[in-house]
């Protein structure tokens, strides 16, 4: 499995983890609250020295709220952008890390604002993780730039808080609606080399479909896209932890749960990892050699993405497409 992003082509043998980097004061977790364009750099850099594989940066908390302004987000996510691009590419990074076309790590925006986006990508992030479901105007900049992009679920517009909704089977709903979503893509110009898909936890999803998501996500494999899965410290880990969604523990106190998250979807055949701490990256890179296997076999539950034991878990080559 590969995947192609705007300066490069990441190599999915074994899964990746995207450190989480948030430019704002409000994220659901106080622990990964950059507050300044300044200290997201800063905590950006520290997360790539402890040996994550690429950052996603974001300036508008996922939770409901009113709407940001465009320039607000910009002003906050742009220069972010721009200072973790610019300065990865000081970095020497080794073995995992090993870039041979892109030059440091790959840094993707976290926006759902196709001019937010845009002004990320003129800043150097080669991709775009979109929790707003993908809009027509956001899939023709996604075609036009040549990025990633990473699609995620969603039944309703970001930021608006919505009951759960029922689905005879949710995993079912999930690959229809993203088979939906692709092909509206494509006939906008993206590329499925482009597409990562993101189940989106958590978003107008009950605890309980997450779990049945997470035991079947395997079976997402068959869409044959790189899976992004963004579990770390959320709700539906505090309510499994206190045995109810009205008890739930707060974010701070679900650091071991989603460790254990962590390494189940490894083992259903997660690519790529949205995660915050280093004790879920441990999980990911172990549980990954254990479900390495030899050359010609599969890595996953669904029978996709061969991995060799001898190839990088990360390897990016100048994208010749």
């Amino acid at each position: 499995m590969r995947w192609r992003l705007a300066d490069r082509v990441l190599d999915l043998a074994q899964p990746l983890a995207a450190g989480i980097v948030n430019v704002t004061v409000d994220s659901m977790f106080e622990g990964a609250r950059s507050g300044t364009p300044e200290q997201a750099v800063a905590d950006g850099l520290e997360l790539a020295a402890a040996g994550f594989d690429m950052l996603d940066v974001g300036a508008v908390a996922a939770k409901a709220g009113p709407p940001v302004p465009v320039e607000d987000e910009a002003a906050a996510l742009v220069p972010a952008i721009a200072g973790l691009a610019g300065s990865g590419r000081l970095l020497s990074p080794t073995g995992r890390q090993k870039a041979a076309g892109g030059g440091g790590l790959p840094v993707s925006a976290d926006t759902f604002s196709p001019e937010v986006a845009r002004r990320a990508l003129e800043a150097g992030a080669g991709a775009i993780n979109d929790i707003g479901g993908g809009s027509e105007e956001m899939f023709e900049l996604v075609a036009e730039r040549g990025c990633g992009y990473v699609l995620m679920h969603i039944e309703g517009p970001p930021r608006v808080d919505r009951p759960w909704r029922e689905y005879g089977d949710v995993v079912d709903h999930l690959r229809a609606w993203f088979e939906g979503r692709v092909e509206l893509a494509r006939e906008l110009g993206v590329s499925e080399e482009q597409i990562a898909i993101d189940p989106g936890l958590d978003f107008d999803l009950s605890p309980d479909q997450d779990l049945e998501i997470l035991r079947r996500l395997g079976e997402l494999r068959s869409l044959g896209l790189p899976l992004y899965v963004s579990l770390s410290r959320k709700d539906f880990v505090g309510a499994v932890l206190a045995g109810s969604w009205e008890r739930r523990l707060p974010a701070a106190e679900r650091e071991w749960g989603t460790v254990a998250a962590v390494t189940l979807a490894v083992r259903e055949g997660a690519d790529v990892l949205r995660i915050h701490d280093r004790s879920s990256l441990q999980a990911m890179r172990v549980a990954g050699e254990i479900v390495r296997v030899a050359a010609g076999e599969v890595r996953g539950s669904s029978g996709k993405d061969a991995g060799s034991p001898n190839s990088s878990a990360i390897r990016a080559t100048e994208d010749a497409a």
